[in-house]
């Protein structure tokens, strides 16, 4: 590959989306996205059951808990931002919010507000005690 990104098995032509179920906003967000799924091509995860059972090696070292986290399908590891707009894309009726977040002004200040907005989420909207699911 020429570079020291480990190759990665591709799960069933999906992508996995690593969410965190403890945050409110994250999991609404979740729901939401869910109906867009119209190919039914995401897979959620939330990063409890990444931290219980370890299946997902190549996220070892990831900050899972401060930005979310995307396995595209090419076995890539996306994050944050960049992450958020991948997975935009891939969903039809919000698939022009990712591709307009690669627009100059937006793909320079996307990553900082993302950032920003990721460390107050919990400040904001609180957070559960018992991660939900579904």
């Amino acid at each position: 590959m020429g570079t020291n990104t480990p190759r990665i098995r591709r799960h069933s032509l999906k992508y996995i989306v690593f969410y965190d179920a403890q945050c409110p906003f994250c999991y609404y967000l979740k729901k939401v996205l869910r109906r867009f799924d119209w190919r039914r091509i995401i897979k959620w995860v939330s990063i409890q059951e990444v931290e219980k059972n370890r299946n997902y090696p190549y996220l070892a070292g990831k900050s899972l808990s401060e930005e979310i986290h995307m396995l595209t399908r090419q076995g890539k590891v996306r994050s944050g931002f960049d992450a958020i707009r991948v997975l935009l894309i891939q969903l039809p009726p919000v698939s022009f919010l990712g591709l307009i977040s690669y627009l100059p002004p937006l793909s320079m200040i996307g990553p900082a507000f993302y950032r920003w907005f990721s460390s107050h989420r919990y400040e904001w909207f609180g957070r559960y005690q018992t991660p939900r699911y579904k």
